[in-house]
This record gives C-alpha cells, structure tokens and sequence, in this order.
C-alpha cells in the first residue's frame, strides 16, 4: 500500500466535479463581464490593462517563487512551518507590492504609453493581497478542501464582476477594470480568511522553510519561463502595434484560455496533490495519467475545434461588432489550445514525481525556443504570424517534452498518446463540420451560425460511437462521473470501513482524476477477500507474506481458468 489517503477515489473524483462546477462558474462569470464591458469599452482600454497585467504576473510570479507547488508536493506540513511561510509570504508580497509602484515610470516607457503609470501604482497592492491569500489557498488545497475552493472561485469573480460593470457603467473607462481586479482579489481574501483562519504567531522564519524555498525556486523558474513565453507576446505586441492591437489580441486571448482554464483547471488542481500521494505506485499512477489523458482529449480537443469552426460568429455574438481581428486570432489560438491542454500532463508528471529541477533544465531550452519564435512571427505575418508560429511551435515540443519528462520513470509514451487518438480524430471531424456548414447560411445571423455550427459537429461524430472504442470511452467517462456519489449503503464495521476504502482506492475503480481504468471491472467479492490477505499478510514474516502473495497469484489464475 502506498501513503496514499483512504477513499481516495471517490474524495478525488468528487473534487475534480466540484472543482469543475465552481470554475465553471466562474467561467460564465467572466464571461457575462467580457460580453458586457466589451460593448462599454474599447480595445484601447483592454489593451492597457493588458500591458500592466503583463509586468504585474511577473512580480506575481516572484512573489509566489514556486511555493505554492511546494507546499502541495510536500509530505507533511507542521502549524509550524505553515506559520513560518505566511509571513515569509507576506514580507515578500509588501517588498515587491513597493518594488512595483517605484517601477511604474519604467513600465509607461517600455510601452511608450504615460497612462500606464497611475494604472500600474493602483494595480500595485494586489501584490501584498496575493502575499497574504497564497498560503491559505495552498494549505486549503493541499487539504483537498475543494468545496471551498469551488465556492471561493464563484464568490470572488462574482464580487469583480459586479464591481467591474458598476463603475464602467458610470464610465470610468480602464479603471472599470482596475476596480474589478482588485475586487476579485479582496473578495478572495477575505473568503480565505474567514474559512482557513490563520493563526500567525510571532514573526519567525524556521529552518525547515528554505527547503521549501529550494525546491519552490525550481519549480519558480520553470513558471517563470513558461509565463515569459505565455506573455511576452502581449509586451512585443503592445510595443509594436499599441494598445488598439493588443486589446484584440488579448480578448481573443481571453476567450482562447476560458476552454482550456475551466477543464484543464479544476483537473489539475486536484491532480497534483493526488498524484503526489500515488508517486510511490507506479501503476495506480500510470493508471491515473491515462485516464486524465481520456479526460482531457474529450472534454478539451473536440471544444477547441468547434470553437475554432465558428469563431467568427461566436466573436461577433460575444463582444459584438468592432472585434473581428480577436476573432481571428481566436480560431488560430485554438492550435495552440490542444498543445496546452495535453502538454498540461507533462507539468503534472514533473511536480508530482519530485523532478522541478529536470522540469527547469527542458524549459531553459523549449521556452526560450518559443519566445523566438514570437519575434519570427510578428516580423514574418505580424500578429497572425505570432499566433501561427506560436501554435505550431507548441505542438512541435510536445514529443521532446514528454520524453525528457518520462526518461528514468516508470511512465511510457503510451500512457499519454493512446488515449488522446480517438478524441483527435474526433476533433478534426467536427472542425471540418462546424466550419463547413456554417459558412453555407446564405444570410449569415451570428447566433444561426453558431447553433448550425454546432450542431453540425455533434451530427457529424455522432457515427463515430458505432466503433466499440469510441463506446468503450464513453463508458469510463460516464464511471467517472459515478465516482462522485458515495456508496449507498456504507460498511458498519470499522474494520469493514477501512477494507472498503482499500478496495476503492487499489481496485480497478476511478480515481481522482478520472483514474478510469481499461480493465475488466473489480470483482468486489474476491477484491474484499484479497484486501483481508493482505491486512493479514502484514503482520506476518517477510518468507511467509512472500508465499501468500503466491497463494493469492494462484487463486488468481484458477478464477481466470475456471472462467
């Protein structure tokens, strides 16, 4: 048995569930603001919230130093220790909320633009907010507390949103959404505060801290490098074109990562701190990386495509008339998006595994490959270029990533690319469907377009559940979902309790991710029997757990014949 939690797949699997309905919450959220501020404001006013946003997520970057995933993939964490690391937290997010607000006659020079040094002097103090919000999220998450984090995700876009539109309606203009990102932030720390309940003590840093901040520092290059890559292109953009063009670029940006924030999202916030409890188990965890690669392509591949098929009019519907550049860039992003979204499993594998600093050497080489590849493609087709270059660049890494990952580990290739086949072939015909027919209304109607679109594309792999393989996925995407009911009728007994929880967490069921497994169904009879051998097998001499080990192979394979 590994170090694994009881029940682990049913808590998971409800996580990943609850998670999901509290991001995609938020997501709707966020979404009724973009399709409400987009007719109160210009591309201008985006773009300059995009420059600030940009030179701000990398002081945010620094404030976190990768202690977030440290804490999660550490094994246990004293009062102690967690009080040690708020208020390192803390001093940190006051050093460079400071740093940031001296820096802000810099930031208006490296875009040419004045205006950007009151935004980013107010925009400042989020830094001494996410300074204090960034260990009660963590320990929260780490204690796989999912409905509070699901409902702090709803609450505090909710309370930025209605900010937001507030003030744009009384035409502040880009401070409308100054105001609706410093609501989101007080909102969120003040549900931490409430539900977490810090207790500081003395200000006092402990030893045991730095070795957090070792392997933190790791993992903060590698986000570092991947925010680089991730946001750079907002800085040439704006440098280069202004904030009109940024602004397009980054609602088409916007809508491109709402997909891939929402499904990839509550998955990997659950993912890692499960993950990180199966290390030691190889194949449970292989297991669980191939039922997340499942997830993933069908809920993430097939979106990506239609929303590329009808991006055009689904822009127009959303924000309106005047954006038809950010619905471009939206339908070529979506390249980009099936990179993303598969490539997120290779972050998974790194933290979870313990292996940051192999994961910081690969990006010392991809990332710097990719930001290159910004300058190339805004000199070879400006912002369409960057987007092309961008999107092709990041399939072409996936296979060196992955194999740098994997090498000395028990993974294999296959364990991520064979579930993620048929989802593709899925998504290449329902792209070619949504496009094709929506662009044959003779009298197009944005929101026409959309439903023919979509329409189109479920008519279109409809036929594919005929292939047994195609049937064979639904299946385990639907036992994924069953994994967030508990049993109906639970054990009495305690010792029947703690052997049912073996049994959910070993056998063949799902686990947090969707750990859909492709073998035959658990035979909860005998699973029950071989969970009390091996209660029993524990307190035994090593020869002789040896031999009921072989007892148990050879009961195994007299079943199979007799079957």
């Amino acid at each position: 048995m590994s170090g694994a939690p009881p029940n682990l797949a049913q808590r998971a699997s409800r996580g990943v569930m609850v998670t999901m309905g509290g991001l995609w919450t938020r997501a709707f959220l966020q979404m009724l603001s973009t399709i409400v501020l987009a007719r109160l404001l210009t591309p201008a006013d985006f773009g300059l919230i995009a420059m600030v946003a940009s030179i701000m997520g990398i002081a945010e970057l620094v404030r976190d130093f990768g202690m977030t995933g440290a804490i999660i993939q550490a094994r246990d964490m004293s009062e102690r220790l967690w009080r040690s690391v708020m208020w390192l937290s803390m001093g940190i997010g006051i050093i460079l909320s400071i740093a940031l607000a001296l820096c802000a006659p810099l930031v208006a020079l490296l875009y040419n633009e004045p205006k950007l040094v009151e935004l980013t002097l107010f925009m400042a103090p989020g830094l001494f907010i996410s300074g204090l919000a960034m260990p009660l999220q963590a320990r929260a998450t780490k204690e796989l507390r999912f409905v509070t984090l699901a409902a702090l995700d709803a609450g505090s876009m909710a309370g930025g949103v209605v900010v937001g539109i507030i003030t744009a309606l009384l035409g502040w203009g880009v401070w409308a959404l100054v105001a609706m990102a410093m609501g989101n932030f007080f909102v969120r720390l003040v549900v931490l505060w409430i539900v977490v309940k810090p207790k500081f003590g003395p200000p006092k840093i402990v030893r045991e801290t730095w070795s957090l901040v070792s392997t933190g520092g790791s993992i903060f290059g590698a986000e570092l490098l991947g925010y680089a890559e991730k946001n750079l292109d907002n800085v040439i953009i704006g440098a280069q074109l202004g904030p009109a063009a940024l602004g397009q670029y980054s609602r088409g940006y916007a809508l491109f990562l709402l997909p891939l924030q929402q499904m990839n999202g509550p998955l990997g916030r659950v993912a890692l701190p499960v993950l990180s409890a199966l290390r030691d188990d190889a194949d449970r965890y292989r297991r669980y990386i191939r039922s997340a690669a499942l997830v993933i392509g069908y809920l993430t591949l097939p979106t990506y495509a239609v929303a590329a098929g009808v991006a055009q009019p689904l822009v127009l519907l959303l924000l309106g008339p005047g954006w038809e550049v950010a619905g471009t860039i939206f339908a070529l992003l979506a390249i980009a998006g099936f990179a993303q979204a598969i490539g997120r499993l290779r972050t998974w594998l790194y933290i979870s595994l313990g292996r940051s600093h192999r994961q910081f050497v690969y990006d010392l080489v991809a990332r710097p490959i990719v930001i290159a590849g910004f300058f190339f493609g805004i000199w070879w087709g400006g912002i369409y270029g960057l987007v092309l270059t961008y999107g092709a660049l990041s399939i072409l890494l996936l296979v060196p990533g992955f194999a740098f990952a994997m090498r000395g580990t028990f993974m294999r290739g296959r364990d991520v690319y064979a579930p993620l086949i048929r989802p593709f072939i899925m998504a290449v015909l329902a792209c070619g469907a949504s496009y094709g027919m929506s662009h044959l209304i003779p009298a197009p109607i944005a929101i026409v377009e959309v439903l023919v679109g979509c329409v189109s594309a479920l008519l279109a792999v409809l036929p594919l559940l005929l292939i047994p393989g195609y049937r064979r996925d639904l299946a385990q995407l639907a036992d994924f979902v069953k994994q967030m009911r508990g049993p109906k009728n639970p054990p009495s007994d305690p010792t029947d309790t703690e052997i049912a929880d073996e049994v959910t967490a070993d056998g063949d069921v799902a686990a947090a991710l969707g750990m859909l497994t492709t073998a035959e169904p658990v035979r909860i009879g005998e699973d029950v029997a071989d969970a009390r051998d091996e209660k029993a097998d524990r307190h035994t001499p090593r020869v002789s757990r040896r031999e009921a080990a072989a007892r148990r192979r050879q009961k195994a394979a007299t079943t199979s014949t007799e079957q």
